[in-house]
């Protein structure tokens, strides 16, 4: 009361006085109030940690601890210099991750193990009653009617909580049955992108690997691995860091919206403007990067191939036939394949069309992988050679130092107009027209001559005629100009299919190529998931890789294509391999991939209505005769092209024993087994119970929440739940001929669905077991990224709260808890891995020609590792499991480590480990360096590897070097002495190394691009050719249509049903529109979209963005609630009405989760779906290839992919109020 009074009195004498610009004030107000806010901010210490959320951004972060606890989050700036020339990288970071901090303590958490309560229940008595772990979870899942009561009730809540040591054993319990009564390939794995925390990973893959599950593949199956990549280089995903977008002096984003997806990287694109670099934009919708564009072309949906192949007719006749632009010129014959030669075959109607490459066995030569060696003419002799660098000098005692892009004196002929014998008719694919698929053809001309009695022509030509660009005398149907709208590759004829301008078409087409002239290879394209998610997204691709190589783009600094789609690039990529996959102690492991894995797994086969030989071309042979894409995928299996899991129709365990017991090699047994008929593929017979996945693994990933294409059929096949599927089965005519039918679908076959996670999301919710993880901030981990070069630790700010704990040790404590089962059920047994023919072995010299050959319909001996997968014994000490996890193994020095083909030995490093980890005293990894903590392993990864270790990188570039006879060491040697340790990146994150692991060269002062090693020192790339490829010549893409680019539009068979067989007036109005699901600008993929802080910045909940027209059509205001559904699901969403889409397409951002905000669904009377519902897997032949140079299997390299946006959905305005329940 006396204070009261004397401030009064106080004020009778004072009066407040504001400052001149008005922003302050003196008062004698206390302060008392600012209290709050500065207990708020306080911090007793801040933490570097990073996010591992499959964001290209992997920026580096203050983490505040107040108390233990933590309170918010900052930008970290200190990031390493780009020098005077270029921006730094920071600022980095983004409102999702700023807001991270909310997800420590937020009720979304599970803080405790948790299982289900039906399977708790029924494991807690049969544990009780048989003493016996492994018998109590026997008892349980091999009886039809315990197993039915808990997976039927997968998504249904009923979750009890457990403690650690009970739900470990349950886990190990299913994990040793499993592998015991089926095998360990019934055990599967999957956990996405490891760049984003690297031992997080590799602690559930090192467990797999050794006790012989499948870690599944995740780059192919999100959509996000562009086929196209090997299809020409060989390689998957190499790209430039963003900083190199500052030298670009011409960038089109083109399926890619850096300033929403990549906005860390953004003001890199946004300050080279200021430089002067143009920017074109090409999207469908007005999208976050068009406001940037100095130019916008709004190519219609699924059209973008017909746009690129139009750029593509521009610059080959302005700058390869008008006139020759001697940059491109030179380019094209050193380091692509357009010099080379083809056979030309008889179409049988006068004309001809592409066979393949012709060979030096051609010629009649018969050394060495003759078979495998490339011709082309010389123009200086008008001769037919075999220049250095084919794939058939990368293997072999005759290639060793002669693998290389050194001409010595040979002038590859482009043309063989002016010295051809004759003038012939190709005959040529067209897609833009037909009764099917595959489309109709086009005639054409190409000079050709008879070499090695073979009639043949080069790629070149067969480009010029494929792209519609004449040539004076040549016969066929040519364009008349570029005005032609009839005429393939046009800029009037991609105007009918794009609605992008012709005018506008040729004059970026023009823009671009000149500018690549000038500055020599600085025109750069960022592409990314806008068009890599289509069926033929892989032709796509090709069409607008063609426009970087025809202007000599690619491995130039500035130029070249930059693919972003999410956190792919692992940087030391060799450390990692060898701890995740367990390479220190057996190999091979058991990859798989996992689109045709979760295809046969879910029974999304038995659906299917495209027939794969509906997409052959007439321009082909017609030898493509598979009615089913299922039975496709077991040819491919059988032929070892691509892996299947599980592999045998029978336990690999139990024909090991067989195959002792009756004197033979597992390999010999095998062959004899299949060719009597007594054993098959899994893959074709898929619903017989021995043949089922049973055992699934996730961690770091929402599988049911984000990727589950086809979510529907996940939820009725593989776990056996409440679905929405309302697609019948295929009809009899319509089933696969190979593959067996069983006449009732299995539902629930998975036995045991675990995940571990610091998020209660869509997937935990149908789980059995729900594990608590650690988060970013409770850890130690490292990341990396494609868009910076540098390596970010994690870092445990606070201990892991509640009872949550790291992935590291969770995958500790279950090896543990099933190393000392397994001393009673599994003890040490032989295990036979069928594996396939390998990318970057030996192996992908395996079936020349690309000719297909089948053992199982007698046209070849079944070999092993040459007509069919190899087979490998694996000893496996089952009850070592967890030893082994803590151990780093001996195969590291005994069979070297390496990548890409070439391999090293690094002792020195394996001694520096011991001194840095200590060493294991007793076991089977006595005397080796110790792996007990999560920085002990990420020290492994960093030791092993050549981009984080520079001693590694001279190792990894001499032994490339004594290949190619070039001294690569010149590349590395600036870094010989530089090594990191997980010590060193907790100052500050560290700029990696050129390695030989990478394609790229790079310095303190230069920045990353892809291939620029091989441009600058000769060394091939890793295909047929060993140039960068245009023509494809398997039997299979051929059949396709596919030797060349070519524009093949979004798949007219897309699924979509009405409700009801008739519609009566009274039913509500419906508009079919395509469906795109984009990345979020609220959410990176299923993370963050429900953090309170981003769900207050939109609608609280699912949207789909439609336009104002089709909203029109169907009556639908913005918010209202929409149902969307079509023959695979339905969704129940808010409507976002919107001018920036255009009619026809409606937009579903990626990965929104189904438990915030998600009413009953009217049609289906269930709550309403994710945005996988609305899909189904559809797989494309080509991308089952193996076994052929390089379209032969790498783990996340080749492989089909998890492709949906070919999909039509129905949208109409809810009638029904909303409810929840």
């Amino acid at each position: 009361m006396a204070d009261s009074r004397n401030l009064l009195r106080a004020r009778q004498f004072f009066s407040p006085e504001r400052s001149a610009e008005g922003w302050s004030e003196t008062s004698l107000r206390p302060r008392d109030w600012e209290q709050g806010y500065r207990d708020r901010w306080q911090h007793d210490r801040i933490v570097r940690s990073t996010h591992g959320v499959n964001c290209t951004g992997s920026c580096s972060w203050k983490i505040h601890v107040k108390d233990g606890l933590v309170t918010w989050e900052t930008q970290q700036v200190d990031y390493p210099s780009n020098g005077a020339e270029t921006p730094d990288y920071e600022p980095r970071g983004c409102p999702c991750r700023a807001s991270f901090a909310w997800y420590v303590y937020s009720p979304l958490r599970p803080k405790f193990p948790y299982v289900r309560g039906e399977l708790l229940s029924m494991y807690r008595e049969a544990r009780q009653r048989l003493g016996d772990p492994v018998e109590a979870w026997a008892s349980i899942v091999d009886d039809p009617e315990k197993a039915r009561a808990y997976k039927s009730r997968r998504g249904k809540g009923g979750f009890l909580r457990a403690s650690w040591n009970e739900v470990t054993e349950i886990a190990a319990a299913a994990h040793v049955h499993t592998i015991k009564k089926y095998g360990p390939d019934r055990i599967a794995g999957f956990s996405p992108i490891p760049a984003m925390s690297q031992v997080s990973y590799a602690a559930g893959s090192r467990f797999l690997s050794l006790i012989g599950g499948v870690p599944l593949s995740f780059y192919d199956w999100y959509a996000d691995l562009p086929p196209a990549s090997p299809q020409v280089w060989g390689d998957q995903t190499d790209v430039p860091e963003s900083a190199d977008w500052w030298d670009a002096a011409y960038l089109i984003m083109w399926g890619s919206n850096i300033p929403q997806t990549r906005t860390p990287d953004a003001h890199f694109m946004t300050e080279a403007r200021y430089r002067g670099q143009k920017t074109i934009v090409v999207s469908p919708d007005y999208a976050g990067n068009t406001k940037f564009a100095d130019q916008w072309l709004p190519a219609t949906a699924g059209t973008d191939g017909a746009l690129a192949m139009a750029m593509g007719h521009v610059i080959l006749k302005e700058f390869f036939v008008d006139r020759q632009a001697e940059y491109f010129d030179g380019y094209a014959r050193q380091f692509t394949d357009m010099p080379f030669l083809v056979e030309l075959e008889d179409h049988g109607d006068g004309t001809v069309h592409g066979g393949p490459m012709l060979r030096a066995s051609d010629l009649g030569e018969t050394g060495e992988n003759s078979e495998w060696k490339t011709v082309l003419v010389d123009s200086r002799t008008d001769q037919a050679v075999v220049p250095n660098g084919t794939i058939g000098e990368r293997w072999g005692e005759e290639g060793e130092g002669k693998w290389n892009l050194d001409l010595e004196g040979i002038e590859p002929a482009l043309t063989l107009l002016g010295r051809h014998d004759e003038l012939v008719e190709v005959t040529l694919p067209r897609f833009d027209g037909g009764e099917t698929e595959g489309g109709t053809t086009m005639v054409r001309g190409v000079p050709a001559r008879r070499i090695g009695g073979k009639l043949v022509t080069t790629v070149f030509d067969l480009t010029l005629a494929q792209y519609g660009v004449a040539r004076e005398g040549l016969p066929g149907t040519w364009p008349k100009d570029y005005s032609d709208p009839a005429e393939p590759y046009t800029p009037a004829w991609q105007e009918e299919h794009t609605g992008v301008s012709a005018a506008v078409c040729e004059q970026v087409a023009r823009e671009f190529a000149e500018n690549a002239e000038r500055t020599r290879g600085r025109s750069m394209i960022v592409m990314g998931a806008g068009i890599n998610h289509w069926y033929h997204a892989d032709q796509t691709y090709r069409a607008i890789l063609s426009m970087l190589l025809f202007c000599g783009c690619q491995g130039v600094n500035g130029g070249g294509w930059a693919h972003y789609v999410g956190q792919e690039k692992v940087r030391p990529i060799t450390g990692w391999q060898t701890l995740a996959f367990a390479l220190d102690w057996n190999r091979p492991p058991r990859h798989q991939a996992s689109t045709p894995f979760w295809y046969l797994a879910t029974d999304q086969w038995r659906y299917e209505t495209r027939r794969p030989d509906e997409f052959v071309s007439p321009a082909g042979d017609g030898k493509f005769e598979h009615t089913h894409i299922v039975d496709a995928n077991a040819k491919a299996v059988r032929l070892g092209w691509t892996p299947s899991a599980p592999a045998l129709s029978r336990n690999p365990l139990e024909l090991a024993d067989e195959a002792k017991a009756a004197g033979k090699s597992s390999a010999e047994y095998v062959v004899e087994e299949l060719k009597e008929g007594r054993l098959g593929f899994a893959c074709e017979d898929p619903d017989d119970p021995a043949n089922f996945p049973r055992v699934l693994n996730l961690w770091r990933a929402n599988l049911l929440g984000s990727s589950s294409k086809g979510h529907e059929y996940f939820l009725k096949h593989l776990l056996g739940t409440d679905h929405a599927v309302q697609t019948p089965e295929c009809e009899p005519d319509r089933r696969p001929e190979d593959v067996k039918w069983r006449d009732e679908a299995p539902e629930g076959k998975l036995d045991l669905f675990m995940t571990i996670d610091f998020r209660m999301n869509g997937s935990c919710l149908y789980s059995d077991i729900v594990l608590p993880a650690a988060t970013w901030y409770e850890k130690h981990d490292i990341s990396s990224t494609d868009l910076h070069p540098f390596v970010h630790p994690f870092n445990a700010a606070i201990p892991p709260p509640w009872e949550a704990k790291t992935d590291w040790d969770i995958f500790n404590l279950i090896a543990d808890r099933f190393s000392e089962l397994a001393v009673d059920h599994l003890g040490t047994r032989t295990d036979i891995v069928t594996a396939p023919l390998l990318h970057d072995t030996p192996e992908e010299l395996a079936q020349p020609g690309g000719v297909v050959k089948d053992w199982r319909l007698g046209e070849c001996e079944p070999i092993p590792g040459k007509t069919m997968p190899k087979l490998i014994e694996v000893e496996r000490d089952f009850t070592a499991v967890g030893e082994k996890m803590n151990a780093l193994g001996p195969l590291v020095e005994k069979l070297g480590i390496g990548a890409k083909g070439v391999s090293w030995k690094p002792e020195i490093e394996i001694g520096d480990l011991a001194k840095r980890n200590g060493v294991v005293r007793e076991g089977p990894g006595a005397g080796r360096p110790a792996i007990k903590t999560d920085i002990d392993a990420a020290e492994v990864i960093l030791a092993l590897s050549g981009t984080t270790n520079g001693r590694i990188a001279n190792e990894s570039f001499k032994a490339l070097g004594a290949r190619t006879g070039k001294d690569l060491t010149v590349i590395s040697e600036e870094h010989i002495d530089q090594r990191m340790n997980f010590s060193d990146l907790r100052i500050q994150p560290r700029k990696v190394h050129a390695s030989a692991e990478w394609s790229g060269s790079e310095s303190r002062e230069r920045r990353y691009s892809p291939f620029t090693s091989n441009i600058e020192h000769l060394i091939p790339f890793r295909t047929l050719s060993g140039r960068q490829s245009f023509y494809v010549d398997h039997a299979w893409m051929l059949d396709m249509g596919e030797g060349l680019p070519a524009y093949r539009p979004p798949v007219r068979s897309a699924q979509v049903i009405r409700r009801g067989d008739e519609r009566s007036p009274d039913d509500p109005l419906e508009v079919a529109v395509r469906y795109l699901t984009p990345h979020s600008k609220w959410s990176i993929h299923s993370e963050f979209q429900d953090n309170l802080h981003m769900l207050t910045l939109f609608r609280g909940g699912p949207v789909m963005w439609i336009s104002e027209k089709d909203a029109e059509r169907v009556e639908v205001k913005d918010n209202d609630w929409l149902e969307v559904y079509n023959s695979h699901g339905a969704v129940s969403c808010r409507a976002a009405v919107s001018v920036r889409v255009p009619e026809g397409i409606a937009l579903f951002y990626h990965s929104q989760d189904r438990h915030v905000n998600v009413p009953i669904s009217e049609v289906t009377g269930q709550r309403g779906g994710t945005d996988n519902s609305l899909t189904r897997i559809s797989m494309k032949p080509t991308h089952m290839i193996g076994g052929y140079a390089q379209l032969s299997y790498g783990f996340n390299y080749y492989g089909p992919c998890g492709t949906q946006r070919d999909q039509l959905i129905m949208i109409r305005k809810r009638q029904e109020e909303v409810r929840y329940q």
